[in-house]
């Protein structure tokens, strides 16, 4: 994968997500819903986070949990979006987020992790 295509959301699917989160040292993953009119104003700031310099050491994906029935699961009784942080294949926060500053939030906390090495 280029520079270039790290720094940009990845849509993916349940089976691959498991796959990108082992891959990937730290993933920020946004669950999406069709019609969803809050997961629609925050994909212009998502994929800012992106490519944000900053975050180059994150891969975000995205997937449609409409689609995607572990992704579903996992939201339980929430509804899209929903936002999980994951680092070293483990999840860290997953939460249904509604607002900018909200994702920015979960975002900053996933990037100030220090995973644990052995």
């Amino acid at each position: 994968m280029t520079e270039e295509e790290r720094r940009h959301v990845v849509d993916t699917d349940d089976e691959h997500l498991r796959r990108l989160t082992h891959e990937h040292l730290k993933v920020f993953a946004k669950f999406t819903s069709a019609g969803c009119a809050i997961c629609q104003a925050l994909a212009p700031p998502f994929a800012k986070f992106a490519d944000d310099p900053g975050n180059e050491a994150i891969l975000f994906v995205r997937l449609d949990s409409d689609e995607n029935p572990v992704a579903r699961k996992l939201m339980q009784e929430k509804v899209a979006p929903f936002f999980v942080s994951y680092c070293q294949g483990r999840m860290l926060e997953c939460d249904n987020l509604t607002t900018e500053a909200e994702v920015r939030a979960q975002l900053a906390r996933l990037r100030a992790f220090v995973p644990h090495t052995e």
